[in-house]
C-alpha cells in the first residue's frame, strides 16, 4: 500500500498541470505568431522573387508570353547566351575590379578612420557623425553629387586641376576614366559603413591588452597588428562580407553617373542585366535574369566561404 501510494505520489509530482500545459501551449503559439510574420516576409520578398528569376532565366520569356505566363523552357540556353555575348567578359573584368578595388580601399581607410577615432579626443563623436553623412544620403543625391564634381566643363574636380597648371579630364565620357569614376564615388559612400562596423568591433578589445603590450615596449604599429588586427578578425570576415554583397550589386552609382558608359567601359554585372531587361525596346528577360543569378551565386559562393573561415576560426 506504502508503494502504490508513493508511485501515485510521483506520478502526480512528475506530471505537469494543466495550468503549465496551458502556459507552454500559449508560449508555443505566441511563438509561432512572432515567427509567421518573418517567414511571411521572407517568403513573398526574398524566396518568391529569387524562385521569379530563376524560372526567368530558364525560359524563353518575350513581352507577350511574360503577360500570359505561357513562355517555353529552355533550360540553360539563356546561361549559354550570356556566356557567348561579346561584353560578358568586359562586364566581369569590371565588375571584379569595381568591387575588388572598391572594398579593398573601403575596409582600409575606415579601418584606419576607425582606429584614428578610438583615441576618444574632443569632438570625436562629431567628427563621427559627420563621416556618417555619405551613408545616409540618397543614392541618387550622392552620385548626382559626384556627377556635377567630375563634370567635364563645370566640376570643380577640373576647376581644382585647373589651378594647379593641369589640363581636365573627361571623368564620366572617357573610356578610360569612366570605370575610375564611379569606383572613388562607390568608394566615398562604403567608407562610413566600414567605420562604424570596424570601431564597434575596436570597443570589444579590452584597454589591458593595450596596456600591456605597451609595458613589453611594442611600438604603435606592434599593438595594431599584433593586438587590434587579430582579434578584429570575425569583425572584419563579416564587414568584408557585406561589403562585397552590396558592391555586386550596386547599379544607381554607376547608372545615375555613366550609365555604364562610354562603349561598355564602365559596365558591370548589375548595369548590363537591367540594360538587358529594361534598356531596349525589345528586352531580353530571359539573358537578363541569367546575369542576376549569376551576381547570386558569386555572392552565395563568397558567402560559403565566410561560414568556412568562421567555423575554423571557432575552432581554432
Amino acid at each position: 500500500m506504502t508503494t502504490d501510494v508513493l508511485r501515485e505520489t510521483g506520478t502526480a509530482a512528475t506530471a505537469p498541470a494543466p495550468a503549465t500545459r496551458r502556459r507552454r501551449n500559449l508560449d508555443r503559439w505566441a511563438a509561432w505568431g512572432f515567427l509567421l510574420p518573418v517567414t511571411a516576409y521572407l517568403v513573398m520578398f526574398y524566396a518568391y522573387p529569387l524562385y521569379r528569376n530563376v524560372d526567368l532565366s530558364l525560359r524563353d520569356y518575350t513581352v507577350r508570353s511574360f503577360v500570359r505566363g505561357d513562355a517555353p523552357f529552355t533550360g540553360l540556353a539563356n546561361y549559354g547566351v550570356v556566356l557567348r555575348d561579346p561584353a560578358f567578359l568586359p562586364a566581369l573584368a569590371h565588375t571584379a575590379v569595381f568591387t575588388g578595388v572598391s572594398i579593398a580601399f573601403q575596409y582600409s581607410i575606415g579601418l584606419a578612420l576607425a582606429v584614428f577615432f578610438r583615441q576618444h579626443f574632443r569632438l570625436s563623436a562629431t567628427l563621427r557623425a559627420l563621416f556618417l553623412v555619405p551613408w545616409l544620403l540618397p543614392l541618387i543625391v550622392s552620385a548626382s553629387t559626384w556627377s556635377w564634381l567630375l563634370n567635364s566643363d563645370s566640376g570643380i574636380v577640373n576647376a581644382a586641376l585647373g589651378a594647379v597648371g593641369l589640363g581636365p579630364v573627361n571623368w564620366l565620357t572617357s573610356p578610360q576614366w569612366s570605370l575610375v569614376s564611379v569606383t572613388v564615388a562607390n568608394i566615398w559612400i562604403g567608407i562610413p559603413f566600414n567605420l562604424v562596423i570596424l570601431y564597434s568591433g575596436l570597443q570589444t578589445i579590452p584597454a589591458s591588452l593595450y596596456e600591456a603590450a605597451a609595458l613589453d615596449g611594442a611600438s604603435a604599429w606592434q599593438r595594431f597588428w599584433r593586438v587590434t588586427f587579430p582579434l578584429l578578425r570575425p569583425v572584419s570576415a563579416i564587414t568584408l562580407l557585406l561589403g562585397l554583397i552590396y558592391t555586386l550589386k550596386v547599379f544607381d552609382i554607376i547608372w545615375i553617373m555613366t550609365r555604364g558608359g562610354p562603349t561598355d567601359s564602365s559596365t558591370t554585372f548589375a548595369t548590363w542585366s537591367y540594360r538587358l531587361g529594361f534598356g531596349t525596346l525589345v528586352p531580353s528577360f530571359g539573358p537578363a535574369a541569367a546575369v542576376g543569378n549569376l551576381l547570386v551565386i558569386t555572392a552565395l559562393v563568397f558567402g560559403l566561404v565566410y561560414i568556412r573561415f568562421q567555423r575554423k576560426l571557432v575552432a581554432s
